[in-house]
């Protein structure tokens, strides 16, 4: 028997949560939303969405766009959205780590 659970930050809807977390640390880690979306099997449409949703409800922008021309374009994570991911991966971690430490105290018994 195991654990699972969901969590997200709500503002009026979600605002973010594990999905947005690991399409950001995608998008930082190949400089595109189109690949970053691609690699989670989401249309870059989508995730274009999903981006404009959440700057909306979180009052900041997530990524820099920059269009494609000769050099090509690309996505980066701006320094908010850096700082918002360091910290939901931290909080992310306690949550976890406390879940787990109920969960053993009340459900352990259960198989």
């Amino acid at each position: 028997m195991k654990l699972l659970y969901k969590i997200w930050l709500d503002n009026n809807g979600k605002a973010f949560g594990d999905g947005p977390h690991e399409l950001l640390k995608r998008v930082e880690k190949t400089k595109s939303l189109h690949q970053a979306a691609n690699q989670m099997g989401m249309a870059y449409s989508k995730a274009w969405r999903l981006i404009r949703t959440l700057e909306q409800r979180l009052g900041f922008c997530l990524i820099e766009r920059k269009v494609g021309g000769q050099s090509g374009g690309g996505s980066k994570v701006t320094p908010e959205a850096k700082r918002l991911m360091e910290h939901y991966g931290r909080f992310r971690k306690d949550v976890e780590k406390t879940l787990g430490k109920v969960f053993q105290r009340h459900l352990s018994w259960v198989k």
